[in-house]
């Protein structure tokens, strides 16, 4: 499996870790706004309720956007070489390894850095279409195209 491979199958199993706690959450807020509605305690019950229903919503939105995030990710075919970067491309510059796809941030992967920024953020927007020897340059930072794959 290529390096490329090992990065996209993280970025795979770091989603579905957060889709399956955030669903964990979610269970676990039902429960306690079902064991909320048996208790007769005024004031600070409908408070407690209505705490909890804010915080369903929240992860809701939250789950939403990670289900939004996996259909994004599972479009990539990480096999296929790019001639420019595009979405899905693993880039090296000078600066280390940018995987153009999801917004995760930082990962290691076989003990190398990488930060996988979305097409849409400041960087990934301007990396999209530069081919190798190119640069980009953001917040005073140059980055300098190594490869892409």
């Amino acid at each position: 499996m290529t390096f490329k491979e090992n990065v996209y199958n993280q970025c795979k199993e770091l989603l579905n870790n957060k889709i399956h706690l955030l669903r964990q959450t979610l269970n676990d807020l039902k429960e306690s706004a079902s064991n909320e509605t048996k208790s007769t305690a005024g004031d600070k019950h409908e408070t407690a309720l209505a705490m909890l229903q804010i915080d369903q919503e929240n992860t809701n939105k939250q789950l939403e956007n990670l289900l939004l995030q996996k259909l994004l990710i599972e479009k990539i075919i990480p096999t296929i070489q790019p001639q420019r970067i595009a979405n899905g491309t693993l880039v090296k510059t000078n600066k280390g390894y940018l995987f153009v796809s999801i917004p995760l941030g930082k990962i290691t992967v076989e003990g190398t850095t990488v930060i996988v920024l979305s097409p849409q953020s400041p960087l990934g927007s301007k990396l999209i279409g530069l081919n190798i020897n190119e640069n980009t340059t953001i917040n005073g930072m140059t980055y300098v195209i190594e490869d892409i794959k």
